[in-house]
């Protein structure tokens, strides 16, 4: 098993770490930060495999283990951005496609009532979560939906704690902007 720890391209130096259990360890979380970055669920799995093997192949080994959670992050955040950036262009040739092949097959885009309203309070909530910063859809995802506390974000992102309740409190505040001005577009429809 020793020879699992070597690093491909480490010219021979052995690794100090197991990423195996690292990867393992901070799968969750890097998946709610993937996730929040990406909007798209059914990517996180590749893009989590990127972040495996860039872990894997680094050839800097990391000494202190307490930055193995920051540097973590910040390669989930870019690998997401990678893919953003490569599926950008096919996922808005796919949406153009399926719209004007639904508008052929109905020979007019009229729908029923109850698909109209429910397409436009989805496309509301979409707005409203695209409006924000990727920074802000992250944090709110890790404190709500992961129930972090502010400790345990401030250390997997390798901030400080004040860093974090200011970023949550900014977020909260940007998001609540955000849901009251598309309800007033709403209203005065």
């Amino acid at each position: 098993m020793k020879a699992d720890n070597h690093l491909p391209h480490s010219g021979g130096r052995a690794a100090e770490i197991d990423w195996r259990s690292v990867l393992v360890e901070h799968d969750r979380w890097l998946r709610t930060v993937v996730a929040a970055r990406l909007g798209e669920p059914q990517a996180v799995d590749e893009v989590m495999q990127e972040v495996s093997l860039a872990a894997v192949a680094q050839r800097a080994p990391i000494a202190d283990s307490a930055k193995i959670a920051p540097w973590l992050y910040r390669l989930a955040v870019r690998q997401a951005l990678l893919y953003r950036r490569k599926q950008g262009r096919r996922r808005r040739l796919a949406d153009r496609y399926v719209e004007h092949r639904r508008a052929e097959e109905n020979g007019h885009p009229a729908d029923p009532l109850d698909w109209l309203v429910a397409a436009e309070r989805r496309q509301l909530v979409r707005q409203a979560i695209d409006r924000l910063a990727d920074r802000d859809v992250e944090i709110l995802l890790l404190k709500y939906v992961e129930n972090w506390s502010y400790q345990q974000i401030a250390q997997r992102l390798g901030v400080s704690q004040a860093a974090v309740e200011s970023r949550l409190h900014r977020a909260r505040a940007r998001l609540r902007e955000q849901l009251k001005s598309l309800s007033i577009v709403e209203n005065q429809k």
